[in-house]
Order: structure tokens, then C-alpha cells, then sequence
């Protein structure tokens, strides 16, 4: 398996820290322009910095989620899959998802491009992430 420089695992850790923060600026300062990112409670995905802003804008007015990096994968094809513990609560603070999740990175040129929401499981992290196709 490839190493990943250590810049691409900060790049990463740092867009958690934002976005954990709600620092939508932060976090999109690190994206391409044409970023795909998963619709994770809705369904489907959104593209560029302007729909992903619109799409957690809309999903932080409904619920409150954090997500915490366990450990990042270097994968042979260069994308990396970060294994998160992810904890999503209501606006009241009632917990709604405790459970942990891959995302899977593509990055280009230094910046995230996509994002894929794997499922983990002890015997398979090449399982099929959401979204896979188009």
C-alpha cells in the first residue's frame, strides 16, 4: 500500500476540526472546485462549494453531528479511507446514531475532490461506499 504524506493527513485532520467546528469557510478552503460530497441524511450528493454549503446549512439546522477520526487507510489507488466514530444528535440533544464509518477520500492537487460513506466491517474495508456511481 502507498504511503500517504503526512500534508494529506493534516489536510484531513484539519477539515474534522472544522468541521466539527461549523467552519464551513475552513473546511471548503480545502475542496476543489468541482468537490463531490455525499447527501449522507438525505439521499444522493452535491457538488462544488456552494451546494455542499447549502447542504450543511440545511443538515446543521435539523441535526447535530460530530465526527471524530479513528484512523486514516492509505489505499493502492491513492484515496484514503478514514475510519470515523461518528455521533449525530437532534436539535434537543437526543442521540439518534453512535456508530463508526469510513469515509473514503479522493484527493487532487492537494485538496479533497470527493467523499464516499463506506461501511466498516472487521472483514472488508473495500466495501461499497455511497455514493459509488453517479
Amino acid at each position: 500500500m502507498p504511503n500517504q504524506p503526512a500534508t494529506e493527513i493534516e489536510l484531513l485532520r484539519a477539515a474534522y476540526v472544522s468541521f466539527n467546528a461549523r467552519d464551513i469557510d475552513a473546511v471548503l478552503s480545502v475542496m476543489t472546485p468541482d468537490v463531490r460530497w455525499p447527501r449522507a441524511f438525505k439521499g444522493g450528493f452535491v457538488r462544488g462549494p456552494k451546494e455542499v454549503r447549502a447542504y450543511w446549512t440545511e443538515q446543521w439546522s435539523e441535526i447535530a453531528g460530530h465526527v471524530e477520526p479513528i484512523a486514516f487507510n492509505s489505499e493502492a489507488d491513492g484515496q484514503i479511507l478514514v475510519e470515523v466514530h461518528q455521533v449525530v444528535r437532534d436539535l434537543t440533544g437526543a442521540l439518534l446514531v453512535d456508530e463508526y464509518v469510513g469515509h473514503r477520500f479522493t484527493l487532487a492537487h492537494g485538496l479533497i475532490q470527493a467523499m464516499e460513506i463506506c461501511p466498516l466491517s472487521s472483514s472488508d474495508l473495500d466495501a461499497q461506499c455511497y455514493p459509488h456511481d453517479e
